[in-house]
């Protein structure tokens, strides 16, 4: 049994194996070192409430104070890990101070891709991951301001929803042929493209940025310009083209990475006394049955309480189907499932009605489903995912069927 665990990062897997070790009887030193001045806080809510002034800086807090207290965790903010040394397992940060664990989880996160494109380095242009990033960007908004965000994805489509809905003027660059490419089918593209552009949201999609630009001896942004020599005036410009895992402590250390910390089933490193969850874990997914990072508060919680399980010697497999959303005006998109390899989408409803769902399938097998406004969709969607599934799709296709009965 492990005496001295040591977290590292300040998000929620982190927090839900504090929580997990402590419900489940865990009595030994517990300590948590986050490179934020602030504790563990939601990052979903950074591009949205946050973003537009409607949430306090507090609210964002996953637990306050006393949780920790209460269960006696030594919390380092504002402190980052320069060096695993595992013969030694101790950690030394970049005060000088070192740290033993017995045990060590790494729940580092995510970090903003960079832009491969010169003047990133320009004043106006910001990444947003962290409160210190949205308290600048804020600083600069203001009706009637243009606003260039680089991105399409789930980042991008929801600042532009924010900032729109404060009378901003909004360009979005996306190099992809189409908007959340990644992670949605042509359809909900389509569907999305369409409501900002009746916001007042200009979308070009195939626009790859060759640099940002300043004004004459100065080193303020005034344009974004793409490949095809266009111009985009700019009074800010917001980089989201997407996330890299936060992995580079690991790497140093010498740990199996590849798209992040490689973990086996029970979130176990390549090095025992090493755990990893959350966005920096790639894990292996019994029910996809390929290896997963998933960027989801999801698979963040449920993936740090599988570890903490684990570190406590009650063997747990982590395989659950994960979940993601995305809040856009008064869209609310869930996505349940990977909907990668999919060889057929089933729409449920119209997309007119702003009520409606795209089912994947693979094989006949339901692999995941876009639920737009459409709760009682997502809720059938976990468990008939979970059951693999395979519905009729003439059923799958009649909304006025409950999708629990598409089967």
């Amino acid at each position: 049994m492990y005496t001295r665990l040591v977290i590292v990062g300040g998000g929620q897997a982190a927090v839900q194996a504090i929580d997990t070790l402590r419900r489940k009887g865990f009595t030994g030193q517990l300590a948590l070192i986050g490179d934020e001045p602030w504790l563990p806080y939601q990052r979903p809510p950074l591009s949205k409430k946050y973003l537009a002034g409607a949430l306090e800086r507090e609210r964002l807090l996953l637990r306050p104070q006393h949780f920790y207290e209460s269960h006696s965790v030594e919390v380092r903010l504002g402190r980052r890990v320069q060096e695993v040394s595992r013969r030694e397992q101790r950690l030394r940060l970049d005060d000088g101070s070192t740290v033993a664990y017995d045990a060590l989880l790494i729940a580092t996160g995510s970090r903003p891709r960079p832009l491969a494109a010169p003047g990133t380095e320009l004043e106006g242009v910001y990444f947003l991951r962290t409160i210190a990033d949205v308290e600048r960007i804020r600083t600069e908004l203001g009706p009637g301001k243009r606003l260039v965000i680089v991105g399409g994805g789930y980042i991008g489509l929801e600042v532009a929803a924010t900032v729109r809905e404060a009378g901003l003027d909004v360009t979005v660059l996306e190099m992809a042929d189409r908007v959340m490419n990644r992670v949605v089918c042509p359809q909900l593209s389509a569907f999305y493209q369409a409501e900002h552009a009746r916001h007042g949201v200009r979308i070009l999609c195939n626009s790859r940025v060759r640099a940002l630009a300043a004004g004459p001896g100065s080193r303020r942004v005034r344009a974004v310009v793409t490949e095809d020599g266009e111009e985009h005036p700019a009074d800010v410009v917001v980089v989201g083209c997407g996330v890299l895992p936060a992995d580079e402590l690991a790497v140093a250390a010498g740990l199996a990475c590849e798209n992040g910390v490689v973990v086996d089933e029970h979130c176990r490193t390549s090095d025992p006394a090493i755990y990893a969850a959350g966005d920096c874990a790639n894990h292996p997914s019994l029910h996809y049955g390929r290896r997963l990072r998933l960027e989801s508060v999801d698979n963040a919680f449920e993936q740090g309480a599988s570890a903490a399980l684990n570190l406590l010697g009650m063997e747990t497999v982590h395989d659950k189907v994960p979940w993601f959303w995305s809040d856009q005006y008064d869209l609310k998109l869930i996505i349940i499932g990977v909907g990668q390899g999919y060889d057929t989408v089933v729409m449920r409803g119209d997309p007119a009605t702003r009520a409606f769902s795209a089912c994947y399938l693979r094989g006949g097998e339901l692999i995941a489903v876009d639920a737009v406004n459409s709760p009682k969709d997502q809720m059938a969607a976990r468990k008939l995912i979970a059951a693999r599934a395979r519905p009729m799709p003439d059923r799958l296709a009649d909304h006025t069927m409950p999708l629990k009965d598409a089967v």
